[in-house]
């Protein structure tokens, strides 16, 4: 009696690696819109941070706008004031992969007048 051994594997690597090579594949670009996603939360706050000082400093709203507009495409904000302090809320939304769209959204405030 004669065994054959691994002459019944012959291809099982193709196999396997067809199909696990799309969920590697998946896992990668959804770790790297993550990433971007995060990239943007980032940069969203630095945005209302300084639209916030802006607004303290007796700026317009259209200049506090402008740099949220042009710190994240997109991006929208609003303001409040209550009694020494003005807050900015920025909100933007940002899709991964084009199929999960996440509500991105950051807070900062400045004191009135301040410097």
């Amino acid at each position: 009696m004669r065994i054959a051994w691994g002459r019944d594997d012959r291809g099982s690597a193709a196999a396997e690696l067809a199909v696990a090579l799309p969920a590697v594949v998946l896992a990668l670009l959804l770790g790297a819109g993550a990433l971007g996603a995060a990239s943007r939360q980032v940069a969203l706050q630095d945005a209302a941070a300084d639209a916030a000082r802006l607004l303290g400093r007796g700026e317009g709203e259209g200049a506090a706008h402008r740099v949220v507009s042009v710190a994240v495409s997109g991006a929208g904000m609003s303001s409040r004031a209550s009694n020494d302090l003005v807050c900015v809320s920025a909100h933007s939304v940002v899709a991964i992969g084009g199929i999960i769209r996440l509500p991105l959204e950051a807070s900062s405030c400045a004191l009135v007048g301040g410097r």
